[in-house]
């Protein structure tokens, strides 16, 4: 595994291995390696912890519910783009400066956010905090297998698979405790003391390199413009499409034609140029290219489902950001108990189904959720998201080692950066689609049950006459003002009622492309139990 660190077509460089398999790590070693765990969970965290503060953030920054997806989505933008870039970055300036300069900054962008009073700085800041956290990730799993000897290399790639499943699970309770009590504004001051303490912890104990800015003359620059403008474009097609009716506007349209060009460009690139940014041809390998499209849909699921269930209970309920992170913690807390007895069930059962049954449960656990009705809230969602979280414990692992089973070692960096980019994709564009598509199925809905409810049917009639007489008997003294009251209450339970349809149809959307990912599973080769390392994160 440590060969990896030292390919160069992975682009890397890493600090080096211990000398011997059979050597145990130093103290100043398993402080590096715990402070880089630090970073990676923090910066996982903080892609979903704004999710119950959604509608506090909204208000403080003054923007609508229709924007609120990219306050999430611009931080994921941030880490797609730069996780491709960490190993050639780290070869440039050195693992030990990329990585401290990294800590600090995203602790700096993550305190901006704090004070954005308009939507347009926010998206800018948590795009600079993905961009800086996003090398945290990488940086950590790469730590575990260049510093750690091999015995001791399980330990340290458990404490990563917590870090990296938990951090999104948790980070919603997290921000909804803070929002609740403190102001949201203490959500991005949350980095600060754990970076400061890894700043330290890394500054004693990572090797000293010189930098290699000559490297800089050798970097896939092409590929790295063609695919910054591609994704940027097709996120903010995806943002934007549900407010300005999609094709129908002229600026969509623009989006979409410098989405193709530029991702196909890139594409392009990659397969041409002798020392590219991302190894495409890593997709003839049978197992990486099921592993990595069904992780894609997990990704998808993942982050959409976190995005949505808060803004139901937001939107439909009322729910504050406390009381949303209550129901949302019920998706962690089981995780942190089942993993660690992940790997000793892939010692004993074929990987695929274990992946498979993970993925069937979490589909399972949207299914469950298809039906709501008003009545719906955070009680009737506690037995679905502990079949979430069971499922979600079983996914990651798996998953890595089936991608990863039959990647040579050279290629091993490289793999784990396009299988983690693709993922983060993945849910970038889902939170942005799922977001449309309750838009979409609200209006739907509203207009089916619209026609029914007509005052020329008698059971409406009769419904608002009803109505009417509970306003005359709570304080409304004129018959015309009440029965307008009773007209207009009708017409929001109507819109509620169609908004909780919406949010049922969206889980059944997560619910199929889960269901696909199962399938696409069994189409893997068998993976050997140990293998899949390379592509933990």
């Amino acid at each position: 595994m440590t060969s990896m660190a030292q390919t160069a077509g992975s682009g890397a460089a890493f600090p080096p291995a211990p000398a011997s398999a059979s050597e145990r790590a130093s103290v100043a070693t398993w402080i590096a390696v715990v402070a880089a765990m630090i970073g990676a969970f923090m910066s996982i965290l903080n892609i979903q912890i704004t999710n119950a503060s959604l509608l506090d953030i909204e208000g403080g920054i003054g923007t609508g519910a229709d924007n609120g997806a990219w306050i999430s989505t611009s931080y994921l933008i941030g880490e797609i783009i730069v996780i491709p870039l960490t190993g050639y970055l780290s070869r440039v300036f050195s693992f030990r400066r990329y990585m401290i300069a990294s800590t600090f900054f995203f602790a700096l962008f993550s305190m901006a956010c704090a004070f954005a009073h308009d939507l347009g700085t926010m998206i800018a800041m948590r795009g600079l905090q993905g961009f800086a956290g996003g090398v945290l990730i990488p940086m950590a799993f790469t730590m575990v297998v260049t510093k750690l000897p091999k015995p001791q290399q399980p330990v340290g790639l458990a404490l990563f698979a917590i870090a990296v499943t938990f951090a999104p699970a948790i980070g919603p309770t997290i921000g909804g405790y803070l929002t609740e009590n403190y102001g949201w504004q203490k959500i991005f001051f949350i980095n600060t003391i754990p970076s400061a303490i890894m700043i330290v912890a890394l500054f004693f104990t990572l090797e000293k390199e010189k930098m290699q800015l000559g490297l800089l003359k050798e970097g896939d620059w092409a590929g790295i413009v063609t695919m910054a403008i591609g994704l940027s474009a097709l996120q903010t097609l995806l943002e934007e499409g549900n407010k300005d009716d999609w094709f129908g506007s002229a600026f969509i349209v623009r989006l979409a034609v410098i989405a193709v060009v530029f991702l196909t460009a890139f594409v392009w690139i990659e397969l041409v140029v002798k020392k590219p940014l991302i190894d495409l041809r890593l997709f003839r390998n049978r197992n990486f290219g099921v592993g990595t499209i069904a992780n894609m849909l997990v990704g998808f699921a993942l982050f959409g489902t976190v995005y949505v269930l808060p803004q139901y209970l937001g939107q439909v309920q009322g729910y504050n950001a406390e009381q949303i992170g209550n129901v949302l913690a019920w998706t962690g807390l089981p995780q942190l108990l089942i993993i660690p007895f992940v790997p000793r069930l892939m010692k004993r059962f074929d990987v695929r189904y274990i992946g498979v049954i993970g993925i069937a449960l979490f589909a399972l656990s949207c299914f469950m959720n298809i039906e709501m009705s008003l009545d719906y809230s955070g009680d009737q969602f506690l037995v679905p998201n502990i079949v979430r979280a069971v499922g979600q414990a079983l996914i990651l692992t798996p998953l890595t080692a089936i991608a990863t089973a039959e990647i040579a070692p050279k290629d091993a960096a490289n793999a784990s950066g396009l299988f983690n980019m693709l993922r983060n994709l993945a849910g970038a564009v889902g939170t942005a689609s799922l977001e449309t598509i309750i838009t979409k199925r609200e209006q739907f809905h509203s207009n089916i049950i619209g026609q029914s409810v007509n005052v020329n049917r008698e059971n409406v009639r009769q419904r608002i006459d009803e109505m009417t007489n509970y306003f005359l008997a709570h304080g409304v003294s004129d018959v015309a003002t009440a029965k307008h009251q009773a007209i207009v209450a009708l017409g929001n339970i109507v819109k509620r009622q169609s908004l909780v349809m919406g949010f049922s149809d969206t889980f059944a959307v997560i619910g199929v492309m889960l269901s696909i990912a199962a399938v696409a599973l069994l189409f893997a080769r068998k993976a050997k139990a140990g293998a899949g390392a390379a592509g933990a994160h």
